[in-house]
């Protein structure tokens, strides 16, 4: 039972390295507004084109942003859900 723990245990260590090492990009507006996050949802860049940007309002901005970056999650969120599906699989022999 303890192996069976520490197996799972390294399989999520593993599992948080790739998502970690993965990409996801959540768009808005036509990929005026693009947000990029990490498979663990860790956004690491927001990028808005600059005419956009100049032309935009405070409020549509907010709202497309949010929109980009609830894309980009459950991008991530998908992700990580095969990951761990595919890890439990491969730990108990396809019995789930």
């Amino acid at each position: 039972m303890f192996d069976k723990l520490l197996q799972a245990q390294q399989i999520a260590g593993d599992i948080k390295k790739r998502l970690d090492n993965l990409s996801v990009t959540g768009e808005a507006e036509g990929g005026k507004i693009r947000v990029t996050a990490t498979g663990n949802k860790q956004v690491t860049a927001v990028a808005i084109d600059p005419d956009f940007f100049a032309s935009a309002d405070r409020e549509e901005l907010e709202e497309l942003l949010a929109v980009a970056i609830n894309k980009a999650l459950e991008q991530a969120e998908n992700i990580s859900q095969a990951e761990t599906q595919a890890a439990t699989r491969e730990m108990f022999g396809g019995m789930f």
